[in-house]
């Protein structure tokens, strides 16, 4: 686990009232002594303690990120002194790291630009590295967070660009892995059951026959379908608004500080990130970030159909399909003894619900804001990662406990395929559809086998062989093989 730095643990005294002043725009306020964020981080926690989502602490370490490849494009301008951009950048690591974790205590709803985030992220770079050089906390000086840490930013610029930093990121180091290796198993799973004929389900009744391996084929390929579409949103995620400060004409930033600052976030994370080529484009919508949660819906919806058809297909033991063993993980009821409940489905599909949830929200508050700014980002970061978590982490536990162990109940599979009216199908082109579909109908109501009623109809044995027979009704393999 990675430790956390601590003012009290680094020797920082503490006064009688545990606070120490801090001071701002607005004037002097308390600060709790122990901590490294000022004076605007503790008015947003007076301001604005509503509910309990803390801003992604994903987000506050990409924050440092963004904090150290400025610091190197000023210090490479000589706009920062060697030793003030050293202790800057060390101050930046550590929060990237985590290990200032506990200074990042503020609320998603604050500023729609996110200003108070990217306030407590500079006003902890600055303590810190005050700390850092034998300064006083607090006092601004020789680090100050505005003037050195925000130099050639706004946090209309940066907070839209750490947007794109983590959640390209996430999406990259997290959730893509865990969607790739369901992938895998799922067609591993495929191949291995290519073979094995079931029947197939269309409105939840009968119909023709198929593989399960091609069933589970399926799955697979709409999980990799979903994955091309939130890929192709990684294109707009690696363009970075810096550089175009309050409303994207670049006030205050020097000439190239876009151009180097994303090079240089690119350098430090190994991901394509670029310039953006329109800042106010950039800064006025967040069309990537929209897309991206577009990405992710998609991907929800196919795990949300996949789950609900793996626990249709385990439903039993023996009052339903049971054609799916799926693994029993825990006790599934408290007054019913033995009863086991396919819960990592259900957990699944309420990971994919939320993530619909979260995406209309994204999608609502993107079209928000006026003018050169958008200024719902805070919930759309908060959203759109909160859903990036959720899918990685509700993918490989389904991958562990539930894709790994289903196996297959092949005698009940079996069992459908024996007493389908549905392969009548086959007779069709043969005897014309009007006939098929009386013996499909008399052997539902006379209870008897198709080829029975097939018999009886005076279709003779010879025809009924040849043409109903599961095996020449399944096609030539695996979808896409």
């Amino acid at each position: 686990m990675t430790a956390m730095y601590h003012l009290r643990d680094v020797g920082i005294g503490i006064d009688a009232t545990g606070t120490r002043p801090e001071s701002d725009s607005m004037g002097s306020i308390a600060v709790p002594a122990e901590h490294y964020w000022g004076a605007q981080t503790q008015r947003s926690l007076v301001h604005f303690s509503i509910g309990r989502d803390i801003m992604p602490i994903e987000l506050c370490r990409a924050y440092g990120i963004v904090k150290k490849a400025a610091a190197q494009v000023n210090l490479a301008d000589n706009r920062l002194p060697n030793w003030k951009a050293a202790a800057i950048i060390q101050a930046a690591d550590e929060v990237s790291s985590g290990l200032l974790d506990s200074e990042f205590p503020l609320f998603v709803w604050q500023t729609g630009s996110g200003t108070q985030t990217n306030m407590n992220v500079n006003e902890v770079i600055a303590n810190r590295a005050i700390q850092l050089l034998g300064g006083q906390i607090g006092s601004k000086i020789p680090v100050h967070p505005n003037d050195d840490v925000n130099m050639g930013q706004s946090s209309n610029d940066s907070f839209p660009t750490v947007m794109h930093v983590v959640t390209l990121l996430e999406i990259e180091k997290t959730l893509l892995p865990q969607i790739e290796a369901l992938i895998a198993c799922i067609r591993t799973k495929a191949e291995g059951w290519r073979d094995v004929i079931k029947m197939g389900r269309t409105h939840l009744q009968d119909a023709v026959p198929l593989t399960v391996g091609q069933e589970w084929s399926g799955w697979a390929q709409q999980l990799d379908n979903a994955l091309d579409a939130l890929r192709s949103a990684r294109a707009g995620l690696a363009e970075l608004a810096a550089g175009g400060t309050a409303v994207g004409t670049g006030l205050n930033a020097p000439k190239g500080f876009g151009k180097a600052i994303a090079e240089h976030i690119a350098v430090l994370t190994g991901l394509p990130f670029v310039t953006a080529p329109n800042k106010f484009a950039a800064l006025g919508g967040l069309d990537a970030m929209v897309r991206a949660s577009a990405g992710l819906r998609g991907l929800a919806v196919a795990l949300l159909k996949i789950a609900n058809d793996m626990r249709w297909l385990g439903s039993g033991p023996r009052c339903g399909l049971a054609e799916l063993n799926l693994p029993e993980n825990e006790p599934g009821s408290s007054i019913m003894p033995g009863k086991v409940n396919p819960t990592q489905c259900e957990a699944l599909i309420m990971i994919a619900t939320q993530v619909l949830g979260n995406d209309a929200t994204v999608a609502f508050a993107g079209a928000q804001g006026n003018f050169e700014l958008n200024v719902m980002r805070p919930v759309i970061a908060a959203n759109v990662l909160h859903s990036i978590r959720i899918l990685a982490d509700g993918c490989r536990s389904f991958l562990q406990f539930s894709v790994e162990g289903t196996t297959l109940n092949e005698q009940k599979i079996k069992h459908y395929v024996d007493v389908s009216v549905m392969l009548v199908t086959a007779l069709s082109p043969v005897i014309g559809y009007d006939k098929a579909s009386a013996i499909a109908h008399r052997a539902m109501e006379k209870d008897e086998t198709l080829r029975e009623a097939a018999l009886v109809s005076g279709v003779s044995a010879d025809v009924f062989d040849q043409n109903v027979d599961p095996k020449n009704m399944v096609g030539e393999g695996l979808a896409g093989a």
